[in-house]
């Protein structure tokens, strides 16, 4: 995922400031649904095409994990799942929403409530906690417990010792910690994660990883999981590969 749109996704957890609720989507409906999507992005030269009439299904609860080469369009496909990219056509559905329909205020809300993202990066704020990064989402959103809240899912991912530290003063594998923390802070229905044991050493990925897989065993949300780990994409429910934008296996 390039620069622009993390830093774009990094932002709505600062500007959002509204407590406005999704609505309720029922148990039978997929986490994602895409049917026959394209994207490309204008250049100076005209389109470049990134997918190409993609299907695919990712039922609720379900851990999908997405393999394939460095600009096969896996981190796009995250991207337009998130939001952050219009698919060109195709059907876009997203924890029961139609994103087509949706405004951008609405997408923000969306993925402000029912989508959690982890970055490869963390994208923590320097200034801030532990405490304060994973929080201050829901504080920006008036809840009032949103510190109380923080300090308990930093303590359920083992940084309880750790909520005062800023960034600096923590390992890579405690940063991310506090990005899987923020991520599922507000129990969202589906979590997207882009390479997020990629910048960790084998060891630290590993627990980062069994981490993450136990807050999806608890709360039960989707997970589409970006990885070029076979070990990582083997802990998942089943693997998509992408090639040239298109799914191949």
């Amino acid at each position: 995922m390039d620069g622009e749109t993390t830093a774009a996704i990094a932002a709505e957890t600062t500007t959002e400031t509204t407590a406005e609720t999704a609505p309720e989507t029922a148990p039978e409906t997929p986490a994602v649904e895409l049917r026959d999507v394209h994207l490309s992005y204008p250049t100076p030269e005209g389109e470049l095409p990134v997918l190409h009439g993609i299907d695919m299904s990712i039922r609720r609860g379900e851990i999908v994990a997405v393999m394939g080469p460095s600009g096969s369009g896996k981190s796009s496909l995250i991207a337009m799942i998130g939001g952050l990219e219009r698919a060109t056509s195709g059907a876009v559905q997203v924890v029961g929403q139609n994103l087509q329909d949706l405004s951008e205020k609405e997408l923000t809300r969306l993925r402000r409530t029912e989508i959690g993202i982890i970055f490869q990066s963390y994208h923590l704020i320097p200034a801030m906690t532990a405490v304060k990064n994973v929080s201050l989402p829901l504080m920006l959103a008036g809840e009032a417990d949103a510190e109380a809240r923080a300090q308990s899912m930093l303590e359920r991912v083992g940084l309880g010792s750790r909520l005062s530290h800023r960034p600096s003063a923590l390992s890579g594998g405690e940063q991310q910690r506090v990005a899987i923390a923020r991520a599922f802070l507000a129990r969202p229905q589906l979590i997207l994660a882009d390479e997020p044991t990629g910048n960790l050493d084998q060891t630290t990925g590993a627990h980062v990883a069994e981490t993450m897989f136990d807050l999806l065993r608890d709360t039960g949300a989707a997970m589409l999981m970006v990885t070029h780990d076979p070990q990582l994409a083997a802990k998942c429910d089943r693997t998509i590969s992408i090639d040239a934008g298109q799914i191949a296996a």
